[in-house]
C-alpha cells in the first residue's frame, strides 16, 4: 500500500500548482494556507513555485526563458528515462533550492528582488519545520510520508512528462502543450491538468470549468494524446537507443 499511498502525496502537487492560480478555493488566503501545507509535503516552497511557475506560463516550453527547461531536459533515452523516474535528479534539486533559498542571493529572473526576503524566510522555516517533525517522530515519518513519497513520486514524474514532452518550441499554447485524454479517475487525481493546453491558454479559468473550456476549444488544439500509455509509447519510439 506505500505505492498508492504514495502516489496520492505526490499528486498533491497538482493541488500545490492550482494554488498558485488560486483557483481551488474562493478566498486567496485559504489558497496559501494549502500551498503551504503541501510545500512541507512536497519539500517544494510554495512562494518560490508561484514565482517560478508564473515564468513557466509567460514562457512556455521556450528554451532559454522557461525555467522548467533550465537543467530539466526531457529524457530522450532509455538511460535518460530510467534516471528521470528515478527522481534523484528532482530530489537534489529540491535540496539545492531549500538550501539556495534559505542561504543563496536569490538572483533567478523570475525572482522579484522585493520578495526575496519573503523567499528566504519561507526557505529557513520549512528547514527548521523539517529538523524538529523528524527528531520528534523519524521512525513514523519515515515510513508514513518519506518511503512512500520516494516510490509514489515516479508516476508523478511520468505523467508530467505529457504536459510538454515532445512539444513544439514555439509561443502557441496549442502547440507547445498538450492535452491528453484520460478517465475521470486521473482528472480527478489531477484537478483536472490532463487538460494542459487548455489550462495554459487560459490559465484563469479554474480547474472545474476546463472541461467545459476543452469542449470549446478542441478544434483548435494541435498537441492531443488518446491517454497516457498512447503518449508514453510515442514519447519512448523517437528514443536514439
Amino acid at each position: 500500500m506505500m505505492i498508492p499511498h504514495g502516489i496520492l502525496i505526490a499528486f498533491l502537487f497538482t493541488l500545490q500548482h492550482e494554488c498558485t492560480h488560486n483557483t481551488p478555493f474562493k478566498t486567496h488566503w485559504l489558497n496559501s494556507v494549502v500551498g503551504h501545507v503541501i510545500a512541507f509535503l512536497l519539500f517544494q516552497p510554495f512562494l518560490w513555485f508561484r514565482y517560478f511557475h508564473l515564468a513557466h506560463h509567460k514562457y512556455t516550453h521556450i528554451a532559454g526563458k522557461d525555467p522548467e527547461l533550465d537543467g530539466h531536459e526531457k529524457p530522450d533515452s532509455w538511460g535518460a528515462l530510467l534516471r528521470h523516474l528515478s527522481t534523484v535528479d528532482y530530489w537534489w534539486a529540491k535540496i539545492k533550492t531549500l538550501i539556495g533559498n534559505s542561504v543563496g542571493p536569490l538572483t533567478a529572473s523570475y525572482i522579484p528582488p522585493r520578495k526575496r526576503r519573503a523567499l528566504r524566510a519561507e526557505a529557513v522555516l520549512l528547514i527548521f519545520a523539517y529538523g524538529l517533525v523528524f527528531a520528534m517522530a523519524p521512525t513514523a515519518l519515515l515510513w508514513l510520508w518519506i518511503v512512500p513519497l520516494i516510490l509514489g513520486f515516479p508516476v508523478l514524474r511520468l505523467y508530467l512528462l505529457a504536459e510538454h514532452g515532445r512539444c513544439s518550441e514555439v509561443e502557441d499554447m496549442f502547440l507547445n502543450t498538450r492535452t491528453t485524454v484520460t478517465s475521470r479517475f486521473v482528472r480527478f487525481l489531477a484537478w483536472n491538468m490532463p487538460y494542459h493546453a487548455e489550462h495554459h491558454a487560459m490559465p484563469s479559468v479554474p480547474f472545474h470549468k476546463l472541461p467545459t473550456l476543452h469542449k470549446m476549444t478542441a478544434a483548435h488544439l494541435g498537441q492531443v494524446s488518446d491517454g497516457y500509455s498512447d503518449f508514453s509509447k510515442e514519447f519512448v519510439s523517437s528514443f536514439r537507443d
